[in-house]
């Protein structure tokens, strides 16, 4: 089982949290979005939480965003954010 949120900042979702139970190669993931500031800087903007098939652990960078997405599978509900 994972959290399924689409935006989801300081402890909070903001469309109703809900979970989503993993399928054949399916993993939790949390998407940490970051804008970035003129200085090049990355400032936390929301996370998205899901099932997602195949992920991986990766960052994408764009010219105005910041992407990093992290999996989890070691316990149910691993793919809430900490710290944010």
């Amino acid at each position: 089982m994972c959290y399924k949120c689409k935006k989801y900042h300081l402890g909070i979702c903001y469309e109703g949290m809900r979970s989503c139970t993993l399928k054949y190669h399916q993993t939790c993931a949390v998407e940490n979005i970051y804008l970035l500031t003129r200085k090049g800087r990355s400032m936390y903007f929301y996370s998205k939480l899901s099932c997602m098939t195949d992920c991986e652990d990766i960052n994408f960078l764009s010219f105005e965003k910041r992407t990093e997405l992290i999996c989890c599978k070691h316990k149910n509900y691993c793919n809430l954010p900490e710290g944010v």
